[in-house]
């Protein structure tokens, strides 16, 4: 059980942790860090703003990281959204490249782009994308990374004949670090056999150490088809809403812009901004002492990622040899 839900993981990361912010958290105690820092595994927020490596880790971090992405920039895709005027429909890769470094700061290029390739059939990916397609495309290039490199071998085995039955499995490192040559599919007539490639799809899945689709579910995606290309394989991944819901990180497509707790919490903040903005007259003196003051509760975080902490000290350092520079 332990080495099936990554235990070890989180236990080494919490000590971690535990130690690069000891300072901090010797002030209100080693019990409540763990107890916090488990919760937020449990709740999916761990891996906020946290390294790729890191992101990737597990199954439960990757599927962590989906969700967080789709409910931070959900409304990317709706019709101006429910609290903004500004309409944002299709978006490049480069685009949603960004919003993903806004969560995970080294996230990597490659990718965004692979994931954008299985939207537009690698035929022009500087191409505006819905945020709907991209999501479903990058959901299955990112949490079946390793399984989609082993994916493409097996093709260009299948293109050239070779035997199929040598598989390779890719390690996290090599999966990294290789770069998939794109199959050609510029021609709807080429492609393989489904039944011979389900056959190597099956004794993939079946020897493999990463997450694969359901093998019920891949067979029968291909039941119905006498030949499959490579990238019609990815786009049939990216639509089956049985995988999506085997996967579980993210809604329904026709649920996708449906949030309700988040939404709760949005028409309280915005009830919130509006209170402080009614209770605040402006004042014809220009005396702001005399405007009320709305002490808000805070709810301070117990702890702060080292790399925050670095950042925050050396902007301390460099303005106070700003202000010693002044004064001399």
């Amino acid at each position: 059980f332990a080495a099936q839900r990554h235990v070890l993981t989180y236990m080494e990361d919490a000590v971690s942790q535990l130690l690069e912010n000891r300072e901090d958290i010797s002030q209100y105690g080693i019990a409540r860090f763990f107890t916090e820092y488990f919760n937020s595994v449990r709740q999916g927020t761990h891996i906020l703003f946290r390294e790729f490596s890191f992101v990737q880790a597990t199954p439960h971090n990757r599927a962590s990281f989906l969700r967080t992405f789709w409910r931070c920039f959900r409304t990317v895709g709706k019709n101006g959204g429910k609290y903004s005027n500004i309409c944002w429909y299709l978006l490049t890769a480069q685009e949603y490249h960004c919003l993903l470094q806004l969560l995970c700061p080294d996230f990597p290029m490659e990718l965004t782009q692979k994931a954008a390739r299985i939207v537009l059939m690698d035929d022009a990916m500087d191409c505006l994308m819905s945020f709907s397609d991209f999501l479903f495309a990058f959901q299955i290039q990112f949490y079946y990374s390793e399984f989609l490199e082993s994916v493409a071998v097996i093709y260009q085995d299948l293109l050239a004949g070779k035997n199929p039955n040598t598989v390779i499995v890719p390690t996290s490192s090599s999966a990294q670090h290789r770069q998939r040559q794109p199959p050609n599919d510029c021609n709807p007539l080429e492609g393989v056999e489904a039944s011979l490639f389900y056959q190597c799809l099956e004794s993939l899945c079946d020897r493999s150490k990463y997450s694969c689709p359901p093998s019920a579910l891949v067979k029968e995606m291909l039941t119905n088809a006498q030949r499959i290309t490579f990238y019609g394989f990815l786009v049939a991944l990216a639509k089956d809403q049985g995988i999506n819901r085997a996967l579980g990180a993210l809604p329904d497509k026709e649920d996708l812009f449906l949030d309700p707790v988040m939404d709760q919490e949005l028409e309280k903040l915005v009830a919130q901004i509006s209170g402080l903005s009614m209770s605040a007259p402006p004042s014809s003196s220009g005396d702001t002492a005399s405007m009320p003051v709305r002490n808000s509760p805070r709810i301070n975080s117990p702890w702060k990622p080292l790399h925050h902490r670095r950042k925050m000290d050396a902007e301390s350092e460099g303005s106070n040899e700003e202000t010693d520079s002044s004064e001399n």
